[in-house]
């Protein structure tokens, strides 16, 4: 081979090289672009990008595009997918002990959440996904949940056999049927339906929601339970994750850990600007009684509690929060 043949056979391989780390990266999830879980997200990538000189760069679909949390979980687990921000409650369903954020009245607001976040007991739960081929590299909090209703709940008489949007997780069931309340999956979309045409009496959401599907105008009551937060985690797909050097773990490690500080402060903001547009849009807010809210919520995080050893240190850290 000619010298000039073999520097075109070495330049060309060189840009094989430099195209396999130019691949660009995915990361999916199923909320809106005006979601903190993609906002987030793009913090993210953006941070990511830039610690490591472009050679991490991430496209990222939103609004399911690259199928529901089942689906990304599968990709992730397989390699084909290499980031993802999923609800705490959906990986509850594989990692049991990610139920811990929802132990009602753990927290009362989320501040006190965020404040949990660098917890060994909250970094627990995040090593706990690696038995399920997950790196989780940490958090994004929407805030606390609360209660929109088409009637006013002043006590929790009104809440008997009232149907209730609940997420589809036993907890959040037993939570529900603990308060009288009818617990009811429905899917984002079926929601608004529901309420407009009395299937439902209320939905348990975080602010976020309320005010991005305007749930206020068929559902004009907020109450503010305040009875848990509801954590996206985003994590990394570890049969990828092996293949990087430690200093590329690093990187991204670095990259997240600024981007959740980030969403952070901006929710925080994000929440008093909801409850601005919410008294704007003349919603009747309600502060309930929280004594009997909270001595149901104790039972039902004691019970939950002792079901994981990693949800009980958990619960032992943070229970005296909320009350």
């Amino acid at each position: 081979m000619s010298i000039k043949n073999t520097l075109i056979f070495l330049f060309l391989s060189c840009c094989l090289v430099i195209n396999s780390y130019a691949e660009t990266l995915r990361l999916g999830h199923v909320t809106p672009p005006s979601h903190i879980w993609h906002k987030t997200s793009v913090r993210f990538a953006q941070n990511l990008q830039k610690i490591s000189n472009n050679k991490f760069q991430i496209q990222i679909y939103p609004l399911a595009k690259l199928g529901g949390e089942e689906q990304m979980i599968d990709l992730l687990q397989s390699g084909a997918m290499h980031f993802a921000m999923l609800t705490g409650a959906n990986l509850s369903n594989r990692s049991p002990s990610m139920n811990a954020w929802f132990l009602p009245y753990m927290f009362s607001t989320m501040e006190e959440s965020i404040a949990a976040v660098d917890t060994p007991e909250a970094q627990a739960l995040l090593k706990d996904l690696e038995k399920h081929k997950l790196i989780g590299l940490g958090y994004s909090m929407v805030g606390m949940r609360v209660l929109i209703s088409t009637m006013p709940v002043n006590d929790l008489s009104a809440l008997r056999n009232q149907k209730i949007r609940s997420y589809p997780n036993q907890l959040f069931n037993t939570w529900w049927s603990e308060l009288h309340a009818a617990p009811t999956a429905l899917g984002i979309s079926d929601m608004l339906p529901a309420l407009t045409t009395n299937l439902i009496s209320g939905v348990d959401a975080d602010l976020d929601i309320v005010v991005g599907m305007k749930m206020y105008q068929q559902a004009p009551y907020l109450t503010l339970f305040n009875h848990m937060t509801f954590p996206g985690v985003m994590v990394v797909s570890k049969t990828w994750w092996d293949t990087l050097s430690s200093t590329e773990q690093n990187q991204i490690k670095e990259a997240f850990k600024e981007a959740e500080t980030w969403g952070f402060a901006q929710q925080i903001q994000q929440e008093k600007n909801n409850f601005n547009a919410l008294k704007a849009a003349g919603v009747t807010i309600i502060a309930p009684d929280y004594a009997p809210l909270k001595e149901v919520g104790k039972r039902v995080s004691a019970k939950y509690a002792e079901t994981d050893p990693l949800m009980k240190a958990f619960y032992q850290r943070f229970s005296n929060n909320g009350n």
